[in-house]
């Protein structure tokens, strides 16, 4: 009512109190809204301009020690991710300055952004692995060394070993351990094995019978504990190596070690030529092992003593094994055996075909070389030979192979 009274004088030309006193407020009203509006733009150009620096900062790949360097960390409370090396050239905030910085919905998404391509930058997540992998626990081992110098004779006692990790579908492992004088890898000697157990107890010794002192002293002990499989490649679990050079032998020693990850043996396998033939009328495929090239030597002497299986898998299960010969010291062997397998056309997709080429041992285990897998679901190389064998039937199709650990 005083609005529309205040209206009526205006327009009357008889201006009083009241609408002196209104258009006081309109004015600082007025007034209010362009300077709100005027920091709310403010306000906006410099979180702009903060989020323009986030980015800038993390883009640059000198700062620091390079992007890759970066570390992000996640805080047990409110799971924001935050940047532990400091930048260079960058002053950080006081307390006075954190107090006062504006709470608003763009800043947070401005540090979620930023937290992100902290967590996204190239090398990160490879390094994170890499360092979850050195500080993985593998257990460690207790053993004990000595030498006897009136019988020329090394003797080595596996004891025990802890907290192993699980190996098997089960949570538990079967380990064993062997046992090597490096750079001798041909004569080792093994453990038994001791079935689902994480904290397995050996107690057994091992003699190294007629070595010469000054040979023992230039030799590594090396111990690897390895989860035994009955069907496929044991599984290794950790390592351990001591100079013997570095140990009192003139009595016995014994040591608590930590597992240490094995060595992934690095280097080329070699390669293997094979052939795929695939008859979709009699609903079988054969495989044909030609040669190998370039294998890497597994004995002491530098040569290896190859032979090839082929496994036959469907659906993960094992249906069928064939095996070539075996080729004494031979690092190029030719072998030229074929072996054919029963495929019905609508399993091919479920196939896989397991190429492994192995080392032939008469004292220990056959050591494995490399190998292939053959499937719809391979590598590149391997799928382009299954492709390539399926769209020409009935035709040998050969191709070079790269052996994998």
């Amino acid at each position: 009512m005083s609005l529309v009274h205040s209206t009526s004088a205006i327009c009357d030309g008889a201006p009083t109190r009241d609408v002196l006193l209104v258009s006081a407020i309109i004015t600082v009203s007025l007034s209010v809204t362009v300077v709100l509006c005027g920091l709310c733009h403010w306000c906006q150009r410099k979180l702009g301009k903060r989020y323009k620096n986030s980015l800038e900062t993390v883009g640059t790949p000198d700062s620091g020690r390079g992007r890759s360097e970066k570390k992000a960390i996640k805080l047990p409370t409110g799971g924001k991710v935050v940047n532990t090396a400091p930048v260079p050239g960058q002053t950080p905030h006081d307390e006075s300055d954190r107090r006062t910085e504006p709470r608003s919905s763009v800043s947070d998404l401005v540090n979620s952004l930023t937290s992100e391509m902290l967590m996204l930058s190239p090398g990160s997540e490879e390094d994170e692995a890499h360092e979850g992998c050195s500080r993985e626990n593998l257990g460690r081992i207790q053993f004990s060394v000595g030498y006897n110098f009136q019988e020329s004779t090394l003797t080595v006692k596996i004891m025990k070993a802890q907290e192993l990790p699980a190996k098997d579908f089960s949570g538990t492992s079967d380990p064993f351990v062997k046992i090597y004088l490096l750079p001798d890898k041909k004569h080792k000697l093994e453990t038994k094995v001791k079935r689902k157990n994480l904290n397995p107890h050996w107690n057994e010794t091992f003699l190294f019978e007629g070595f010469p002192y000054e040979k023992v002293v230039q030799r590594i002990l090396y111990l690897q504990v390895l989860d035994y499989d009955r069907f496929s490649r044991n599984d290794p679990i950790g390592e351990v190596s001591i100079p013997l050079n570095k140990v009192d032998l003139t009595q016995m020693q014994t040591f608590w070690k930590d597992l240490k990850p094995c060595s992934d043996g690095s280097g080329s396998r070699g390669e293997l030529l094979l052939s795929l033939c695939y008859n979709p009328s009699a609903n079988s495929i054969i495989v044909n092992i030609i040669k190998a090239r370039n294998l890497k030597a597994m004995d002491i002497g530098g040569t290896s003593d190859p032979y090839v299986k082929v496994w036959l898998m469907y659906k993960d299960k094992r249906v069928e094994k064939k095996k070539t010969v075996t080729m004494k010291r031979n690092l190029n062997p030719i072998f030229n055996e074929s072996f054919a397998f029963d495929i019905p056309t609508e399993k091919l997709r479920e196939t896989t075909i397991i190429i492994t080429v192995m080392d032939k041992d008469k004292l220990s285990r056959n050591d494995v070389i490399g190998k292939i897998y053959l499937s719809w679901k391979s590598g590149p190389g391997e799928v382009k030979h299954w492709k390539d064998m399926i769209a020409r039937p009935r035709q040998p199709v050969a191709q070079w192979h790269q052996l994998k650990a």
